[in-house]
């Protein structure tokens, strides 16, 4: 890997798009620490110590980590790249529904450019939604609940105010939208991945020096040990894939000959990438969401606050961590049946002569993927309901806050290693690129 990144830097295209890559994150994360026009940053910055110590955070813990701790602290890249996330997936899911996504989706480069236009539409509603939601919790004091100033942290607490700071916020969704297509055209790997990449990087010094800080040294190295061995595990399982023979028969097309060859069909273990772990999150977030906005001060709380008080918002409580686990295997399940459809893979082999060795063409083949496929994705939904419950396992050796206080845990382990195997794939296959030009020049 050493070797790579040196020959990057001495390619001057491949250095000019890394450092471009570089100067993007730079800035996203400049922009990640400038609060937004009426926030009082002192008093944000003493509310966040005072959360650290109690759990209000843990519902919005999800898009504070993908974010890079700037939700909490109201700036203006405050909700980052989660709208985009969430319309990508949104859109992708209706192309199984809506026919015309469906045929956007056949229609190649100006189909997609069209999905991509919805996709942008459907970020700047989503934008404008979650940050006024935001603020409208920052008014009330609910945001950070924890913090017995957590009401005075907006300056202007006026509609105007309030207006502004939601404009500038949805505003910054829009720019970092921005930044990761910019990334993803003339850089190098894709922009929004490496924008949640920068964003999880960045809390790991602060989330390591709290360990070592209330833990002491021992434990901080032994969650380096702990961190090294689920990153080592991470990236085997992420490699693991199941190869599938294909054969492709000759064929004749015009004076030439065509096929011939055969090649193989590879269906990874964890087809679903880090999806169901954000599905499940966002769906266990959900009840806390409510439970925050119908609590009284007051009043006695009901039945079934009672049972999300107990059940759903302790991320330790082992209901919370069975819930968590089963939606997880649910979720990889679903989003794998929509995302590979084996009759399509089927029909595009018969189209162009291809077939599995012992297996006829056509239903038989979408038969033998459906089967195959169904296999690799109980080990991969193990896999990943695993990864992500290892911090609600383990969860007092944090700081005892929430689920995001244990470094390469779940969520964030998932995603650093996937984004980070990607990226550098992407370099090797240029560098290879450029070597095949100089042995042929």
């Amino acid at each position: 890997m050493r070797s790579a990144v040196i020959s990057a830097f001495r390619t001057p295209d491949l250095r000019r798009k890394i450092l471009f890559v570089l100067g993007i994150i730079i800035l996203y994360r400049l922009g990640a620490t400038i609060p937004s026009p009426g926030v009082d940053y002192q008093q944000v910055q003493q509310c966040l110590d005072d959360v650290s110590r109690g759990d209000s955070a843990g519902i919005y813990s999800l898009i504070n980590m993908f974010s890079g701790g700037a939700l909490l602290q109201l700036s203006v890249f405050a909700i980052g790249i989660m709208p985009y996330i969430t319309a990508s997936i949104i859109v992708q899911l209706l192309t199984v529904v809506i026919p015309r996504f469906e045929q956007l989706r056949k229609e190649g480069q100006s189909g997609q450019a069209k999905m991509t236009q919805y996709t942008r539409y459907l970020t700047v509603a989503l934008a404008l939604l979650q940050s006024t939601g935001i603020v409208a919790l920052a008014d009330r004091g609910d945001l950070l609940r924890d913090c017995q100033n957590g009401d005075q942290i907006l300056r202007d607490q006026s509609i105007f105010g309030l207006f502004i700071i939601v404009l500038v916020m949805t505003a910054g969704a829009c720019v970092v939208m921005w930044f990761g297509e910019l990334i993803t055209e003339r850089g190098i790997g894709n922009g929004m991945s490496l924008m949640i990449f920068a964003g999880i990087a960045a809390r790991i010094p602060a989330e390591g020096k709290t360990i070592l800080d209330t833990r002491g040294g021992l434990v901080f190295f032994l969650v380096i040990l702990a961190a090294l061995a689920i990153v080592a595990g991470v990236v085997f399982i992420e490699q693991g894939q199941r190869r599938i023979p294909v054969q492709y028969a000759k064929r004749m097309v015009g004076r030439k000959m065509y096929g011939g060859s055969s090649t193989y069909l590879p269906l990874k273990v964890n087809q679903a990438g880090v999806i169901p772990v954000i599905f499940a999150s966002s769906l266990l977030y959900l009840p806390n969401l409510i439970l925050q906005l119908t609590q009284s001060q007051t009043a006695e709380p009901s039945w079934w606050q009672r049972a999300i008080q107990t059940y759903l918002v302790d991320p330790s409580n082992p209901v919370y961590i069975l819930i968590y686990f089963l939606m997880i295997i649910f979720f990889t399940y679903f989003y794998v049946a929509v995302t590979f459809n084996p009759q399509e893979r089927a029909d595009e082999m018969k189209k162009y002569g291809g077939f599995i060795p012992g297996i006829r063409p056509g239903q038989p083949t979408a038969d033998y993927l459906g089967y195959v496929l169904s296999r690799i994705t109980l080990p991969g939904s193990i896999y990943l309901g695993t990864i992500a419950v290892l911090p609600n396992l383990f969860l007092e050796i944090g700081n005892s806050g929430g689920v995001q206080n244990i470094p390469f845990g779940g969520t964030a382990v998932l995603i650093m290693v996937g984004v980070g195997l990607d990226t550098v794939k992407q370099v090797n296959s240029q560098l290879m690129q450029r070597k095949y030009e100089g042995f042929l020049k």
